[in-house]
């Protein structure tokens, strides 16, 4: 059997329109946090994917004039998979709820519980929200002064449900759940997702209606199929499904369980409620963690496809390109709560931190070096206590980063890199190699102080590529690493921090910027 991959999966997201930002935020965060995995020398697997079923994406279909497997087909192909590209997603599976490798597994994952006794027959009646697909609970009901009901997130109004449909038995689990959430305390994160999950499960859970019969564009129920099962109850199955649960047992093994769901708050507790208590009553393992981040908060408001409000990830990328998309989201916000965008912090973080921080750098040491030392890397043979501070410095920014990765804080991750760029240019600045040039006599201070440069960028490198692989692959080629010290895929997080790994004899060459400056 092979190693067990490093499994994360975003949620699968509606196909009700195209994607934006903030579906875009959790799906770097993902693609980050495996490539880090990857950079590591470790097994990665990455899933994301599209939730095709259930009323909203009915009703969105007929709105356009298509069918619901038209529409989807058209939006999967036309804008989600793009998007993607877009924003440099490197998934290793992307998974539809229509294809018959998961409408198969569903159906035979509820006969067996049906079989079992954990879904019975019932009435039910209550307020539904079909932007959620969800039956609300009283808490989650905003009462407008002319007495309408509408959902707390959508804003929308409320619509009142009655229907014969057949019932999990939720309630069972509850005990079982909290013990869960004893014996993993990170099963479910940040802190203040977990408390939310146990403060909720504590109050009494009700058993979850898990068919509709009002509509047919769902999966069939495959005792009755008069029903379609509840959207979210086939959706989650996605995350086993893909993995090979009920096809492949070899493959499902080195899959599962999954090390990290990432999800919005705003579905916490289909993912760490509803689900692993579905994965108890079929005895199948529950994944290692939930983590729930917060929303992009655009103008102090959550952006949403029904008020027009959303931002494409491509307006972004178009100008800013897809490292900078990737480094802005992740290291302005902390990742876990809500963070807001805006145009004017996106370009000064984009001019600051990476133009004339790590951009410019880059484009100085090797015009230096190229012009002091005809682009070969000097030896460095006058290694004082300032160099040794930057060594220092590294070794330390190093492990802070992946030690940050780890907790999913990627906001810190990147500070620490960022702040070891900073030291850098501050050395630079220090040291001034260009007046050092001017007497030969310094010949060798010039060449450690270039070279000491150099050899943190190569770090740098190596830490930037899962956040931004594109400007990483280029920094790699400008310093000549790639012929010296083989492909930047193959260099290992564990060792970054090591000093000295960059040999002189290097051939820098400065091409093009890695992050020309902008016009408004």
């Amino acid at each position: 059997m092979s190693e067990k991959a490093f499994y994360v999966s975003t949620p699968i997201y509606y196909v009700t329109a195209p994607p934006h930002i903030g579906s875009a935020y959790t799906t770097v965060a993902g693609d980050v946090l495996t490539r880090w995995h990857a950079q590591r020398g470790e097994r990665k697997w990455y899933l994301t994917g599209t939730d095709e079923h259930g009323e909203k994406v009915m009703r969105s279909a007929q709105a356009q004039g298509m069918s619901p497997q038209e529409w989807t087909d058209k939006l999967v192909e036309e804008s989600w998979k793009p998007a993607w590209v877009d924003v440099d997603i490197d998934y290793d599976d992307f998974i539809r709820t229509t294809e018959k490798r998961h409408t198969e597994r569903v159906r035979e994952f509820w006969q067996t519980l049906y079989d079992s006794g954990d879904v019975y027959k019932g009435e039910y009646e209550g307020l539904y929200c079909v932007g959620c697909e969800e039956f609300k609970l009283p808490t989650e009901i905003k009462v407008d002064e002319d007495g309408s009901k509408r959902c707390t997130i959508h804003g929308t109004e409320l619509e009142m449900v009655s229907e014969t449909n057949y019932f999990f038995r939720l309630s069972k689990y509850g005990d079982k759940l909290l013990e869960l959430y004893e014996s993993q305390p990170d099963f479910v994160a940040p802190l203040s997702a977990r408390n939310e999950v146990i403060a909720f499960v504590k109050q009494g859970l009700q058993d979850l209606s898990i068919t509709r019969s009002t509509f047919d564009w769902g999966i069939p129920v495959p005792w009755d199929e008069k029903h379609v099962l509840y959207v979210w109850i086939d959706a989650l199955l996605n995350y086993v499904t893909a993995a090979g649960y009920g096809t492949d047992p070899e493959r499902f093994e080195e899959l599962w369980p999954a090390d990290v769901h990432l999800v919005g708050k705003d579905i916490l507790r289909f993912h760490a409620v509803i689900w692993p208590a579905m994965l108890m009553a079929a005895g199948v393992a529950v994944p290692k963690q939930v983590f729930a981040h917060g929303w992009l908060l655009v103008g102090g408001e959550k952006m949403s496809k029904s008020k027009l409000t959303a931002i494409a990830p491509k307006e972004i990328t178009d100008h800013f390109g897809s490292d900078a998309f990737r480094y802005y989201f992740l290291r302005t916000i902390q990742f876990g709560s809500d963070g807001s965008f805006s145009w004017e912090h996106l370009s000064a973080v984009y001019t600051s931190e990476l133009a004339n921080g790590l951009g410019n750098l880059a484009s100085r040491i090797a015009a230096m070096v190229g012009k002091y030392f005809d682009g070969v890397l000097p030896e460095p043979v006058d290694h004082g206590p300032a160099e040794q501070a930057l060594a220092d410095r590294l070794e330390v920014a190093a492990r802070v980063a992946d030690t940050a990765m780890d907790s999913l804080a990627f906001h810190d991750a990147l500070a620490a890199i960022n702040d070891l760029v900073g030291a850098v240019n501050g050395y630079v600045s220090e040291q001034e190699p260009w007046k050092v040039a001017k007497d030969p006599e310094l010949k060798a201070r010039l060449a450690t102080i270039l070279y000491t440069s150099a050899e943190v960028l190569r770090a740098v490198a190596v830490l930037h590529h899962p956040t931004m692989p594109k400007a990483a692959a280029k920094l790699w080629t400008l310093l000549g690493a790639e012929d010296k010290l083989g492909p930047l895929t193959d260099q290992r997080i564990q060792t970054a921090g090591t000093w000295g790994q960059l040999p002189a004899g290097a051939v820098l060459v400065k091409g093009d910027s890695l992050f020309p400056r902008l016009a408004d």
